[in-house]
């Protein structure tokens, strides 16, 4: 088995950490404490072609492939987690849906933009009352003289409140759990349709996580997404490649506290030696290092197989590499708090921020707990 990554994949790595720590890091502290969305680096990032990454030139695309998105959001999230989700959602919860279940009509009109980072997207399934049970979605969509009248709304969406599009999730029949679900693709500005509230978060703070609000919104019918009663099945296919997106955002993450931690080491000394030197800090170090490496190898196998395989093949690797990555992440940035000790508790440096940037990515894109199911229920279906 080869794992040498290629030149692309090195270029793409290399473009991506320069971005990271001349225009993210420097910021990233700021944008935190001031809740404050990163517009000014999401256009450069458009720039770079990263808003559109894995998508063909034909809809301005970049025309990479999985590896690179892995790398690219792995290498800004160690520079900015909040930029890094607004990236992963924007590529993975908006465009892929789009992409692989839209009309060519849907893709010429709505790709273009959104890959060239004209325009963002946002991905619209999480209710009050339905988080890790989507089939539990109760937002309605009636159809009426040729438009779909929705009725209800979302929470914790990422990129909710500067998203131009948004792919919604919602009930279309009466069918029972998942055959009633349709999703539908609804533009900024389409009445009935308005941003809610704004969420203050633990974590990730300068990314837009807001509800979104649909009072008799009005979506014409050639904006259903792929055929009714299909919504359940675009969800959890756009959520596999959304679940390699976080846990890319928590490789970085993890892979910033540990270089931050490493250099603190070697600087601070106590009792006439660095901290580097004692035996204990060592362990922690080997210990954060083989958890990176080891996330670092699942959440790139789940991306080359999304460029090789169907979604049958590769739900259980995207759901290992995401279980497998955030909970690394949340163990190394801990390690790394533990190595800079009351310093790392303040926010003159960046651990705090770290360790609330890492929970996060246990929650969202499905708890551990449902990444747990995934992988049991295919482990004891091929046994």
């Amino acid at each position: 088995m080869e794992f040498t990554l290629s030149e692309e994949h090195q270029m793409i790595r290399e473009m991506c950490r320069k971005f990271a720590d001349n225009d993210l890091k420097p910021k990233a502290a700021q944008l935190d404490k001031d809740h404050e969305f990163p517009m000014e680096e999401i256009k450069k990032l458009a720039e770079l072609g990263i808003m559109g990454v894995v998508y063909p030139e034909e809809y301005n695309g970049a025309g990479m492939d999985y590896i690179s998105y892995a790398i690219a959001v792995e290498e800004i999230s160690r520079g900015c987690a909040s930029t890094g989700v607004t990236v992963s959602a924007h590529n993975s919860l908006c465009l892929s849906p789009i992409y692989y279940f839209g009309n060519e009509e849907q893709k010429k009109k709505y790709l273009p933009k959104l890959c060239s980072g004209e325009h963002i997207g946002c991905f619209g399934i999480t209710e009050a009352g339905a988080g890790s049970d989507a089939q539990g979605t109760t937002t309605k969509a009636v159809l009426k003289d040729g438009k779909y009248i929705l009725n209800g709304s979302k929470t914790f969406i990422t990129n909710g409140g500067v998203a131009d599009v948004a792919v919604v999730l919602a009930r279309s029949n009466d069918q029972p759990g998942y055959k009633g679900l349709t999703m539908f693709i609804i533009e900024k500005g389409t009445p009935g349709f308005a941003v809610g509230k704004v969420e203050e978060k633990m974590g990730i703070r300068a990314s837009s996580t807001t509800e979104l609000i649909f009072d008799n919104c009005e979506v014409p019918a050639e904006n259903m997404l792929g055929s009714e009663g299909q919504g359940f099945k675009i969800a959890m296919h756009t959520l596999d490649g959304g679940r390699v997106g976080i846990a890319a955002q928590a490789l970085g993450i993890a892979q910033a506290a540990m270089e931050d931690a490493v250099a603190y080491a070697k600087e601070r000394k106590q009792f006439n030696q660095s901290l580097s030197q004692f035996q204990a800090i060592q362990w922690m170090i080997a210990d954060m290092a083989t958890d990176i490496e080891a996330a670092r190898l699942l959440t790139y196998q789940a991306a080359d197989m999304m460029n090789n395989s169907n979604r049958q093949q590769y739900s259980k690797q995207c759901a290992m590499a995401k279980l497998f990555a955030s909970e690394a992440a949340h163990r190394v940035t801990h390690k790394a708090l533990q190595i800079f000790g009351g310093y790392g508790y303040v926010t003159e440096y960046p651990l705090e921020r770290y360790c609330r940037d890492a929970r996060i990515t246990e929650i969202y894109e499905g708890t551990s707990e449902v990444q747990r199911l995934v992988i049991a229920a295919s482990v004891l279906k091929s046994l």
